[in-house]
């Protein structure tokens, strides 16, 4: 078993995962997993199926509480809370299928999102207004989605639906975004330039982004590091290069071991 590399960078951690362990049953589906992720990393987290990412992922934004070990953000603890606790403290989340709703436009979809990230959601206090509407519009440029601002949300293609689920996690100005298989379900051809056209929207945010990704030339492409998982365990931890031509990551990840 080969060791486990370590990026190391200078800055303070945003997220701090110390010893998180998890079992369903017999199953281990997370064992001793500490990582340390910085402002403005861009980390992709790999893996088979069942390896534990979205474990991971899912004990991070509260969705499951760690069986041992602690999660902290920015130094606070907060590894027994709850997703919407979690939120409030600066985390976002998009999904492998996009949660939006069909009947919106893809601008009302942005302002109320940015309205219920800042609790103004309310007969009082209405989503639409002139500055919220201002820059609801400029993040829908940034993210290539200007054209599209008066469709519905039915009327999207895929690939379209999932850049306005990442714009939309933007809107509560988070230091710590997941994105789950960004490019799953989008044709071969259409992948980098998606890809580049959600870290050209994310080019000098502070946010940190962890991306679950099973295509290693995005991987290779569009991460500062990367961090393999095998059977609930970190396997490997360093840059692209490193962690591609780990031992471990060619024979359990990737499957490129001669």
């Amino acid at each position: 078993m080969s060791a486990v590399m370590k990026s190391s960078t200078a800055a303070a951690p945003v997220l701090s995962a110390s010893g998180l362990s998890k079992r369903f049953g017999a199953v281990v589906a997370a064992q001793d997993v500490s990582i340390d992720v910085a402002a403005g990393e861009r980390v992709s987290l790999i893996g088979g199926n069942g390896a534990g990412k979205t474990t991971f992922v899912n004990m991070v934004t509260g969705y499951l509480k760690p069986d041992a070990g602690r999660i902290t953000l920015g130094g606070q603890d907060v590894t027994a809370l709850g997703p919407r606790e979690i939120t409030r403290r600066g985390v976002a989340r998009s999904f492998q299928i996009p949660q939006l709703c069909a009947e919106m436009t893809v601008l009302d979809s942005v302002l109320v999102a940015a309205s219920c990230g800042e609790g103004a959601l309310s007969p009082w206090r209405p989503a639409r207004t002139s500055a919220r509407k201002d820059a609801a519009l400029a993040l829908l440029d940034r993210f290539a989605l200007g054209g599209h601002a008066r469709r519905r949300v039915s009327e999207l293609p895929g690939g379209v639906r999932k850049l306005l689920d990442i714009a939309m996690a933007l809107t509560g100005h988070p230091r710590l975004l997941l994105l789950d298989e960004p490019t799953s379900g989008v044709s071969a051809d259409e992948k980098l330039p998606m890809m580049d056209t959600i870290m050209a929207a994310l080019a000098g945010e502070p946010v940190a982004v962890l991306f679950v990704e099973h295509d290693m030339d995005v991987v290779d492409r569009y991460s500062d590091r990367v961090i393999a998982f095998w059977s609930g365990k970190v396997i490997a931890d360093g840059s692209p290069a490193e962690a591609l031509a780990d031992e471990q990551v060619r024979r359990y990840v990737t499957g490129t071991a001669r």
